[in-house]
């Protein structure tokens, strides 16, 4: 999985929970700007934010060898 289908997951559940971006960077404490970077898949966030966000949607990171 790269950064941009990260940010399309979390762009979609954050849809699909009626959320808008500004009311879900104040509930995972990171910036709005770093919330539309990372729906994007153009951020760098630090693994702290971005698991924070994950969380906050009821998300988790998996991580597993590649194919």
């Amino acid at each position: 999985m790269n950064s941009k289908e990260i940010g399309s997951t979390i762009k979609k559940r954050r849809q699909e929970l009626k959320v808008n971006q500004l009311t879900l960077s104040e509930l995972a404490g990171v910036g709005i700007n770093t919330l539309v970077a990372i729906e994007r898949g153009t951020g760098n966030p630090k693994l702290e934010t971005l698991l924070s966000v994950l969380d906050t949607l009821g998300l988790q990171l998996n991580i597993t060898l590649k194919d």
